[in-house]
């Protein structure tokens, strides 16, 4: 059996509305800061650390990078978070698997009409070309991925039946 491995790494879009709130709170933050140093108020420190916090938690949870990573008819999806902490989100077997194929593409027209349950760990946006997969696994879940072309290829020579490229 030969172990093939393919790594792929896809850099989801950030809210508007959490850069927003992150940059908000980089204001409240600076605006405690020059207070607490000028007025001398405990509050106003408090504060400050309080408003750094959450624009640090913000950015921890807006700044998101996916990663899949494909070994022996396996894929797994990771969750880096702000370039600085990951976190397995999912394993996806390829035996278990439905199919794979373009968001938009007629080989999922039998799976329009399934209600399950979406997970999305793409870019986030359709782009041009819109380069997302869908992948319906198990009957239950359908999952939204942007895998690169290589990874395509490899998982289907491991599965040609059910992943389709065009």
């Amino acid at each position: 059996m030969s172990d093939t491995y393919v790594e792929c790494l896809v850099k989801a879009k950030t809210s508007i509305l959490g850069t927003l709130f992150k940059y908000l709170l980089i204001a409240v933050a600076a605006f405690c800061f020059f207070d607490a140093m000028f007025m001398g108020g405990f509050l106003s420190f408090f504060g400050m650390l309080l408003a750094a916090g959450g624009a640090y938690a913000v950015n921890l949870f807006t700044d998101l990078e996916y990663e899949y990573l494909y070994l022996d008819k396996e894929l797994v999806v990771d969750k880096v978070m702000a370039k600085s902490r990951r976190k397995r989100v999912a394993t996806y077997s390829l035996d278990r698997m439905e199919i794979l194929a373009p968001i938009k593409s007629y080989h999922l027209d039998n799976y329009k009409n399934r209600n399950v349950k979406a997970k999305d760990y793409s870019v986030g946006q359709e782009l041009q070309p819109d380069l997302r997969y869908a992948m319906f696994y198990e009957g239950g879940e359908k999952v939204i991925l942007s895998p690169s072309p290589e990874m395509i290829k490899v998982m289907k020579n491991a599965a040609p039946r059910k992943v389709f490229s065009e």
